[in-house]
């Protein structure tokens, strides 16, 4: 092997924060003065990302490149598999195309693969001081251990400590790492280093009793517990084209739900025009990120669009945003969402006479024949807003019983809206147009994100990028012992008194093939002992 030292990132799931936990590493290793570069022998991804010489990866490499401050190159994720049905994938070796295989097919050609894959990490722990190494879903898919090249085999061929990290927000986490353990043979399990909670959104002394328990029952100690850190970095199956782009960056990012029967967009016309408010419209939950606020607008059809939000994973991925402090805006239709509960016992909306709502407000709405059209000039009530002058309009049918405070107070002393916390509700259409909510909300996000309001401007994509990149590193430094971890990175001669590792027990498997490919590549062939020995014998 190279010169670089090496660890590796296993999850116990697919979606368990490997890319970013890997990013965050590649990212403190470099603040820490080393050389390092991301890898990932294998790969699955449709969202590729093509070098400079026209050579296809993954993107989460990419990320992760970008994250250790140098050029993505196609070494580092040597294998990508872009799935073309639901059996089958093209094959992309090295950057090119190898072939469309089933997946009967791959698995039966992948072990041919890995010359080729140690190949590139050897080249590229030649010219760096570390290697941080990123699995693929769990190395517990113990069908899918034979010939492995991607988890466990990956670790050993490199000799590689691993972190096995475990997603909570998903629940279960104990169950995750203690199952995946259990699975591995002894001396996978010997590999692991150290357990890692990722996701984490509360108390950590209440998570307490169940990180001993964890370690006494797996015998591998905890080594940190990460939050859940909102930052704004593209994921491996991202489709935002971020680590491309040349724009501007706006300080303050407000996600407005697009919603199928979405009315009155015009209301967000004022954010969209704002110099330090970057206004979107998302469709899907992936879309969503990390926003500094979230907006559910207007609709034609509250019911079906919340059932919509609902099947999609929007209203889910809104309410987790909520429980964490982002603050979520709804606006008539929106609003009544964000309620408690829906009723239609007059079959305004349609056949569905009741649906509970997303539970923001303490409200609940009942639609009536009833049809709300009139102009009012209010006055906002809601803490950090109050005092702003609004002129809008209300168009709705469906009253709303509000159980909490309310959100302004029409010009007629009629309450409107809600406000509980961070969440806000309002009938009223137009509320930016007069510019004081606008300016008024600006502050109250910016105070939130720690940014000086008259300070605030838009800044280059890139000076973005890195910011958000550190944020990562700062966040995961600070939850994870770092002291133990530089202790554990150890060489492969290092970490295992074995002679012939996996990746010298392939080369013997397949003698001829090998010996052919490595012709070129000498220098780092391992000889065992016993070779050696014979060698020796023969010689005397």
């Amino acid at each position: 092997m190279g010169k670089a030292k090496c660890i590796m990132v296993q999850g116990t799931m697919s979606g368990a924060g490997k890319s970013l936990l890997c990013a965050a590493l590649c990212r403190i290793f470099k603040q820490d003065g080393y050389k390092v570069a991301p890898f990932k022998s294998q790969n699955m991804a449709l969202n590729s990302y093509v070098t400079r010489n026209g050579m296809e990866m993954g993107r989460a490499q990419v990320m992760q490149a970008e994250a250790a401050g140098i050029e993505p190159d196609v070494r580092m994720n040597p294998v990508l598999l872009k799935p073309s049905s639901d059996i089958g994938s093209q094959v992309i070796v090295l950057g090119e195309v190898r072939g469309q295989m089933t997946a009967t097919e791959y698995y039966e050609y992948k072990n041919s693969l890995m010359p080729e894959v140690m190949k590139a990490y050897n080249e590229l722990a030649e010219e760096n001081d570390i290697i941080v190494i990123e699995g693929a879903g769990s190395p517990a898919e113990i069908n899918l251990r034979e010939n492995d090249i991607v988890n466990m085999g990956m670790a050993e061929a490199a000799g590689a400590p691993v972190l096995l990290a475990g997603d909570i927000d998903r629940g279960g986490v104990f169950a995750q790492l203690y199952g995946t353990v259990k699975l591995l043979t002894d001396d996978e399990q010997k590999r692991i280093a150290g357990l890692i909670v990722n996701k984490f959104r509360g108390d950590i002394d209440i998570l307490a009793p169940g990180l001993k328990m964890v370690e006494e029952k797996t015998g591998i100690p905890v080594l940190g517990v990460v939050p859940y850190i909102r930052v704004d970095i593209d994921d491996e199956d991202s489709l935002a084209p971020r680590l491309n782009a040349k724009s501007e960056v706006k300080p303050l990012d407000i996600a407005i739900i697009r919603i199928p029967r979405m009315s009155n967009f015009t209301d967000f016309a004022p954010l969209e025009a704002h110099e330090v408010i970057g206004a979107r419209y998302v469709q899907s939950a992936e879309e969503l990120h990390n926003p500094d606020m979230v907006i559910i607008p207007g609709t034609k059809s509250t019911m079906d669009d919340l059932l919509w939000m609902r099947q999609n994973g929007i209203e889910s991925a809104i309410q987790k945003l909520a429980s964490s402090g982002t603050p979520v805006l709804g606006v008539c239709g929106g609003y009544q969402m964000m309620g408690e509960k829906l009723s239609d016992p007059y079959h305004i909306e349609g056949d569905l006479e009741e649906m509970h709502g997303m539970g923001l407000l303490p409200t609940e709405t009942t639609f009536t024949n009833l049809k709300t059209r009139t102009r009012f000039t209010a006055d906002v009530k809601a803490k950090d807003f109050e005092g702003a002058k609004l002129d809008g309009y209300e168009i709705h049918m469906g009253e709303s019983i509000v159980k909490g405070d309310p959100f302004l107070t029409l010009e007629n002393g009629k309450d409107d809206g809600c406000a509980c916390g961070t969440n806000f509700g309002t009938y009223l259409h137009g509320l930016f147009d007069t510019g004081e909510l606008t300016e008024k909300l600006v502050k109250y996000l910016c105070d939130r994100k720690g940014i000086e309001y008259s300070e605030a401007a838009p800044i280059s994509h890139s000076t973005y990028v890195e910011k958000q990149y550190d944020i990562l590193a700062d966040g995961v430094r600070a939850a994870m012992d770092f002291d133990k971890i530089y202790k554990k990175r150890k060489t492969k001669a290092e970490y295992n008194d074995n002679p012939c590792p996996k990746a010298l027990s392939h080369m013997l498997k397949n003698k001829t093939e090998n010996a052919i490919f490595m012709s070129n590549d000498i220098e780092h062939i391992e000889i065992p002992d016993y070779i050696k020995e014979a060698i020796a014998w023969i010689t005397e």
